[in-house]
């Protein structure tokens, strides 16, 4: 009952944050991060031990594949020099700098002080969303720290489940690490295979409550095969929802809207969630030390913070300059500005996974209390350092304004618009709104407009997502003697 009353005084304590949130600019999960610490410090909070193995898979797979839906393939390819140096590069120079810290402060075994590397070494680009979703930040920027945010987790989660097996002497280096040149390749095409599997079997679950439980079921499974076969779990997640992202055409209005709302309460569920369990056991973990140990334990994680803050910000800025030539060798155009890297480098909070992977920690794992108070400090230092500062930040960079999405969302409407004064030509002057069937009839070929647009690159797949919405509205508003919610599967 304790947890249950602790849960419900979070979500409410979320709520009234987020407005706060919403009216100052202020990055979401900071709130939920200084909410989750206050509830776990009241008297009725419980003390609470996960299972490592549920940990991973109930937090991470699903925020996993909502931010992989929605993301575009192509933007994997065009701006593929740039992901690999943050998702790839920046993830393991970070890891190993932390790692260095840890063996030289706190006398971490070598594979314990990787295993907090890989923890701390992603950022989470869902905890800046609301700011790099503005006109006030290039739109490149904005897309290619969400790209990071998506890939990077692969590296780090990888690079974490090899420390821990080899610090619980589950296995030795020497026969952990040929198996990594089969978990990339294994992930992704087993996500590719699902994601066909769950292309064809949604049509058939179509307007029933089976349908979304069956994307959750899809969701776990997927990520549990992909554990048990030693194969990137992230990448298969990922590599599922890009597939599946394919069919989302075939879908009816109604599925689409019932399936976003319900998927975004998920999301937002487990960040609050999240946060309590490792608030939780914080408190948890700083009772069990003693005064001694625990100022030297909160000295070396602020030394972590520390550094990973640091890091980020040479690697980044290195990047921007370095990358200029090979930009114009390779006909890019120009590069990414001084400025844009600047930004890239201060978007290092880190959120949801960071959170996850410290729960997942064996309660027997060496020296998992510092472990977890070094990450949860790098988790809420970086999302008030960094996340309270990033709107004045922005303000000062002065960016010029991008207009592009705008730009893009008005050739989209001006489409559409043609194509609804060709229907109305058409159907011999009758208003195609006041007749259902030829209002579906418009809306239809709409959609094939609008996918024209999307295929040719001429809209990217936020503008697309977004008119798709709109005309699900339209579908769903011209069909209204239907029934709009979802049947028992």
């Amino acid at each position: 009952m304790a947890l249950f009353e602790s849960i419900l005084t979070l979500l409410l304590l979320a709520i009234v944050l987020l407005q706060v949130s919403r009216r100052l600019g202020i990055p979401y999960p900071t709130m939920l991060a200084a909410a989750g610490l206050c509830v776990a410090a009241l008297p009725w909070a419980p003390e609470i031990n996960l299972d490592p193995h549920l940990v991973l898979v109930l937090f991470i797979a699903p925020a996993i594949l909502d931010a992989a839906y929605d993301f575009p393939v192509r933007a994997i390819k065009r701006y593929w020099i740039a992901l690999l140096a943050l998702a790839v590069v920046a993830v393991i120079v970070t890891t190993a700098a932390v790692a260095w810290v840890g063996v030289a402060l706190a006398g971490l075994p070598v594979a314990a002080a990787f295993a907090l590397g890989a923890i701390v070494s992603p950022p989470d680009a869902a905890a800046a969303v609301a700011m790099l979703n503005r006109p006030s930040v290039p739109r490149t920027t904005a897309t290619v720290l969400k790209g990071e945010s998506l890939l990077n987790d692969a590296t780090a989660l990888m690079i974490f489940g090899v420390s821990v097996r080899i610090a619980m002497a589950d296995a030795s280096a020497g026969s952990v690490l040929p198996q990594l040149a089969f978990a990339v390749p294994g992930g992704i095409l087993l996500g590719i295979i699902v994601g066909r599997v769950g292309g064809w079997v949604v049509p058939y679950l179509a307007g029933t409550l089976g349908s979304i439980l069956f994307q959750f079921a899809v969701t776990f499974s997927v990520w549990l095969i992909a554990d048990r076969l030693h194969l990137s779990a992230i990448l298969a997640v990922v590599a599922t929802a890009m597939t599946a992202a394919h069919y989302t055409g075939s879908a009816s209005a109604r599925d689409r809207l019932h399936t976003n709302s319900i998927w975004s309460v998920a999301i937002f569920m487990l960040n609050v969630l999240a946060f309590l369990f490792v608030g939780l056991q914080a408190r948890t973990i700083v009772r069990e030390f003693d005064p001694a140990e625990l100022h030297h334990a909160i000295v070396f994680s602020f030394v972590v913070l520390a550094v990973v803050i640091v890091v980020r910000i040479a690697l980044v800025m290195t990047y921007n300059r370095a990358i200029q030539p090979l930009y114009r060798r390779l006909g890019y155009g120009p590069g990414p500005t001084i400025k844009q890297g600047i930004l890239a480098s201060w978007c290092g909070m880190r959120g949801m996974v960071t959170l996850a992977a410290a729960l997942a920690l064996p309660e027997s794992f060496p020296q998992r209390g510092l472990i977890v108070l070094a990450s949860l400090t790098v988790v809420l230092g970086t999302l008030v350092i960094q996340g309270l500062t990033l709107e004045p930040l922005v303000k000062l960079l002065r960016f010029p304004k991008d207009t592009s999405q705008h730009e893009e969302t008005m050739l989209a409407r001006a489409t559409l618009a043609d194509i609804a004064a060709r229907a109305h030509a058409e159907s011999d002057r009758i208003d195609p709104h006041d007749d259902p069937a030829l209002r579906l009839a418009m809306v239809q070929r709409q959609r094939d407009g609008l996918r024209d647009l999307h295929r040719s690159g001429r809209i990217e797949e936020d503008v697309f997502r977004a008119i798709e919405q709109e005309l699900d509205l339209e579908e769903v508003a011209a069909t209204r003697d239907r029934p709009f919610n979802l049947v028992d599967a």
